[in-house]
């Protein structure tokens, strides 16, 4: 079998891709897996990372709006159209699963225009523009959210890398924490903002170090590389406040945590879920209000809480979050409830999804 997957662009798109091709290869090593990408995106690293090939086209961001930009779409993504047509050719690919971003609107027409079988996977409640496109072009729609729009919708759930989908925070715990310099005994907060970190959070969560001190709560803070908010030395000891610019282990990272502070983009929902970690959510002020709308499912079955960005301060910090992390019985009961929202087989059900369309492609045309 030979499947080509077009998630480029950011994280979000490009981890669940590679946790579907991570989970046709456990299966069938043999199998052809191309990731379709751009230049631009973080696929040109991710993807070569995890021994899979990579294939570039042009990048065509499609304007949101009515702007001059949009003059010079259709001869460009004409000219991407065909790079993707070339490279379905050349892996003579038995289908495409598109995960949304710049390359998937030319990989859904290059498939379409080849005859290819399309499977597209949406991580978001409100589908972006490519994936909205691509399941005009399919009954095979794979979903996230139970209430997605997207017509022939089937939940799934978000793929997740093994180690994360696998771990065991309890049984990784001492382990986990001794990796990062952290005390096995106490209460500990996991700080993050994605791959960038998140500069309202770090300045929040620095400046509330003395708070987190004085109850005895030690910090994991993940600031970011380009973050510099690192806070003063605890006068005479005291628990720790541990910074690093980046994470390449957030296994060890989750399992270090009783609670995390972050984000609420789709992957850090579904990672979070999956471990039973609870969270609370500053979702990003900026975009179509989606990642709130990751976020208030979990809060709503109990496991997490969310603040907004603008609200996000010391004092909101030691008046909601501290007396949860000092309440062991409410954090267990949060820890539940956010396991039973997660899904840790969903890079399995996808790729069942993927063995079912091909089969049924090939026949179809053995049939003909």
């Amino acid at each position: 079998m030979r499947v080509v997957l077009a998630g480029g662009g950011t994280a979000g798109h490009i981890e669940p891709a590679l946790a579907l091709a991570d989970a046709l290869r456990r299966h069938d090593p043999n199998t052809g897996i191309v990731c379709l990408g751009t230049e631009r995106g973080l696929e040109t690293r991710l993807v070569p990372q995890r021994g899979y090939e990579l294939a570039l086209i042009p990048p065509v961001p499609l304007p949101r709006a009515l702007t001059p930009q949009l003059l010079t779409v259709p001869g460009r993504l004409r000219g991407a159209i065909n790079a993707a047509a070339n490279v379905l050719d050349q892996a003579h690919a038995d289908v495409l699963v598109g995960f949304g971003g710049y390359v998937a609107t030319p990989g859904y027409l290059a498939a379409r225009k080849r005859k290819v079988p399309i499977i597209v996977h949406e991580a978001n409640p409100k589908p972006g523009l490519a994936n909205k496109l691509g399941a005009r072009f399919t009954d095979h729609v794979a979903v996230s959210h139970h209430d997605s729009p997207l017509p022939n919708a089937r939940f799934v759930g978000i793929p997740l890398r093994r180690d994360i989908a696998n771990l065991d925070r309890m049984a990784m715990g001492d382990k986990a924490r001794s990796y990062f310099g952290l005390l096995p005994e106490l209460p500990t907060l996991l700080i993050f903002g994605g791959s960038q970190g998140a500069r309202s959070l770090n300045r929040a969560a620095v400046a509330a170090a003395p708070a987190f001190r004085a109850a005895g709560i030690q910090v994991l803070h993940i600031v970011g590389p380009k973050n510099q908010e690192v806070p003063d030395p605890a006068p005479g000891g005291g628990p720790q406040y541990v910074t690093i610019p980046y994470c390449d282990r957030m296994d060890l990272a989750y399992a270090a945590a009783d609670m995390a502070m972050c984000r609420a983009g789709a992957m850090t929902c579904a990672e979070l879920t999956a471990v039973a970690l609870p969270a609370a959510y500053v979702p990003l002020p900026h975009g179509n209000g989606e990642q709130r709308l990751n976020a208030d499912p979990i809060v709503q079955n109990g496991g997490g809480l969310v603040v907004d960005d603008a609200e996000l301060s010391p004092e909101w910090i030691a008046g909601q979050l501290i007396p949860i992390l000092r309440d062991p019985a409410r954090v267990a009961h949060m820890s539940e409830a956010a396991g039973r929202m997660g899904r840790r087989d969903a890079d399995v059900a996808l790729a069942r999804m993927v063995y079912d369309v091909v089969r049924a492609a090939h026949q179809q045309g053995q049939a003909r």
